[in-house]
Formats: C-alpha cells, structure tokens, sequence
C-alpha cells in the first residue's frame, strides 16, 4: 500500500525563532512537511508562485505585505490553498477580517503545542478552526456568519480586484488600464459591487470596504 501523501506546509512569519519552534512541533509528525519559510506577505506570495503547497501557517502581522493583505492575494490565485492564522491578536475584528480575506483557521501563538497538529487536521479536513482562547467559538461563527462583512466572501475575484482599485481611488479609465479590461466592463464590475454590497456610490463601496477590513491597513 502507498504512503499517504504528506501535508506540505509554509511558514510565514518575520519571527525566525517562531518559524524554528512551529518546524520542530511540525517534525513529531511524520505526514507534515514544511517545504519553506518566508518573513513577509512579498516573500510568499514568490514562494507560492514557484512551489506546489497545501497549507500557509500564516503570521497577521509582518512587514510590507502583511498577512492580511497576502492572504486575501492568494486566495484569490491559490483557492484550494488552505491558511491557519497564528497570531497574538484575540481582538474579535481581527478574527473577522482574517475570515472575510479567506482564512480557514485561527489559532493564537500562547495556545499549547500539541493545540496547533489539532488545527492543521481540521483545517485539511475542509473544517474552520478556532482557538478555544476565543471563548465561546460557536458562539463567534454565528455572529460571524450573521456579520454583513461575510457578503465580500460571495465575490468572484475580478470583483475583488474592482474593489480593492475603488478603494484606492482609480477611476474607471484607469482600473480599464491596470487590469487590462474595457472600461464598459468596468463600470459592469462597479455596478455589480454596488447591487451585491447594497451600497449607492463608489465612496459608500469604498467606506464600506474600509470597515469591513477588506483592504487592510497596518495596525
């Protein structure tokens, strides 16, 4: 009978002694794999582009192309790519904007070792992961799947890419431009954000975004 096929992790982190101390709890278990470390969001996103990974055990909080902002960039190339949060941060809006750019777990840096094998299972298994220093977890993916920022879950990933360009002030010539699209289809896009998010103009879509942390700020 073949070996089953082994889980090939990343880890990003700027943090080299964490990246060390997740490898060697990694190590005790013989289907894990790490395939390579990265310090920030630029670095993996590289990495991703030249190397067959299953899973980012991924830090928020990084220089230049943070977590946040990374995550919600590989999904949208990468969406069969599984991401575990490791994170000092309990604050519930981070867990939230985590969620809405894509993430598939949660798990807090002060949790016990043996905590973190537990969450790479779940996750693989196409489950959701939440550390128990959350609190009440059901509780939190209730509120959660209640929250209207679940809706920038359900956009196809042009959409996402109109939006994040609405945010940062381009006008429709110039996203036609970036993007390499006409401007008609454009101003499609523009009007599919403003139906699906339920928003009037572009400054309410660009306000709204803002809120709900879809395009990510350092903290």
């Amino acid at each position: 009978m073949p070996e089953p096929m082994k889980v090939r992790i990343l880890l990003a982190d700027d943090h080299v002694l964490i990246r060390h101390g997740i490898r060697n709890i990694l190590s005790s278990s013989p289907r894990l794999e790490v395939v390579g470390e990265v310090a920030n969001g630029g670095e993996l996103i590289t990495f991703l582009a030249e190397t067959a990974v299953d899973m980012v055990i991924l830090d928020i909080s990084m220089p230049g192309i943070d977590g946040m902002e990374a995550m919600a960039l590989v999904k949208g190339t990468h969406p069969e790519l599984r991401i575990l949060i490791l994170t000092m941060h309990k604050n519930r809006d981070y867990f939230y904007n985590a969620m809405a750019a894509g993430a598939d777990g949660y798990l807090m840096k002060d949790d016990p070792d043996d905590e973190l094998l537990v969450a790479i299972d779940r996750v693989m298994q196409g489950k959701i992961y939440l550390s128990p220093s959350l609190g009440d977890t059901d509780d939190l993916l209730e509120l959660y799947r209640r929250d209207g920022r679940r809706q920038l879950l359900e956009l196809t990933r042009r959409e996402k890419e109109v939006l994040r360009l609405v945010v940062q002030g381009f006008t429709s010539k110039k996203m036609a431009e970036q993007l390499n699209l006409s401007q008609r289809t454009i101003d499609h896009h523009r009007a599919s954000l403003l139906r699906k998010l339920k928003r009037k103009n572009s400054a309410d879509l660009a306000n709204y975004a803002l809120r709900c942390g879809f395009v990510f700020t350092k903290q």
